[in-house]
């Protein structure tokens, strides 16, 4: 009798525990899920920015590249930026924030110098040496290599930043789950979606030399769409980084008590929120909008203050 009891409480116990394992792992999800959309701005320019790196090379080459990048940027991720990140928040949570602020003012440079370039752009380089022999190739490609995964480092190391701010206060192994699971999916989601950009156009050019007369009109559709395509998801990146850039700063300020910029960005965009009238349901979106055009024009003003003190210390990215 006593050993049926036992093993009854013995059951119980394992249920009771499972139960909380079960919602452990539902609320390290939901973080992870809310870490990865704070982390979304530099998703887009992330992916609006690699596949340029397989411009001028053969078509067969293109996947292998974005493959090596890909595997490059799942090294920096869970190789040197999780155990750093973890390291950081027992040894010195203290510094999250300015390093949050650091990699923040950095995007502001970054979209700052593609705006300034933008305006007034440079003379055209050509990629490709006019003859080039296989190894040159070989060692463009690794050249083009080496600097995407640089330059994959940097936003990586934000997005690692801005996830381990988000759960900073949540038990350890939580922190290892939620930083793990970000970074591998952004690194999923990111390089998938550069690989589908990168083999539209190859798509479409296959479509136009089928036979069925609608899958030719398809083609030509897609490989006319591309170009456009590429830069307005180029524009969209850049007025991402300025908005998660200036966001970033903002909150950094906020957290100092430097709050009366942050204050007049909230005041205003609540201002706009309640000012659409007959729109109402539409207010919430008017909100967000004007925070983040507000929070990108002070990105904007920050990198542009940057630009000319950065100058050659600040390494360039092979955009």
């Amino acid at each position: 009798m006593s050993l049926s009891i036992g093993l009854i409480a013995l059951i119980d116990d394992v249920v009771s525990l499972a139960k909380l394992a079960a919602a452990s792992l539902d609320d390290a999800a939901a973080q992870a899920t809310r870490a990865g959309v704070k982390a979304m701005g530099i998703v887009v320019d992330d992916t609006a920015v690699t596949p340029r790196y397989v411009v001028g090379f053969a078509a067969s080459r293109e996947l292998p590249i974005i493959g090596r990048i890909a595997l490059g940027s799942l090294k920096n991720k869970l190789v040197i930026l999780l155990p750093a990140a973890l390291a950081l928040s027992l040894l010195a949570p203290w510094a999250i924030t300015p390093l949050l602020m650091l990699g923040g003012a950095y995007l502001c440079f970054e979209g700052a110098e593609k705006v300034l370039e933008a305006v007034s752009p440079h003379a055209a380089q050509g990629v490709q040496a006019p003859q080039q022999t296989p190894e040159d190739v070989l060692r463009q490609e690794e050249k083009r290599v080496r600097g995407a995964i640089r330059t994959d480092l940097i936003l990586s190391a934000e997005v690692m930043a801005i996830t381990l701010a988000s759960v900073a206060d949540s038990p350890f192994w939580t922190r290892v789950f939620v930083l793990a699971a970000v970074g591998l999916a952004i690194t999923v989601l990111v390089y998938g979606v550069v690989a589908l950009i990168v083999k539209a156009d190859d798509v479409g050019l296959a479509l136009t030399r089928s036979g069925a007369a609608p899958l030719r009109g398809v083609g030509r559709g897609i490989v006319r769409a591309m170009p456009p395509f590429l830069s307005l998801l180029g524009l969209v990146g850049t007025a991402a980084m300025l908005w998660v850039g200036g966001g970033i700063v903002l909150h950094g300020l906020e957290h100092y008590g430097w709050d009366m910029i942050a204050n007049a960005v909230h005041d205003l965009a609540h201002a706009v929120g309640a000012g659409v009238g007959a729109l109402a349901p539409l207010a919430p979106l008017a909100t967000w909008l004007m925070a983040a055009a507000a929070s990108g024009l002070i990105g904007l003003a920050l990198g542009a203050l940057i630009v000319p003190l950065a100058g050659f210390a600040t390494p360039r990215s092979v955009h």
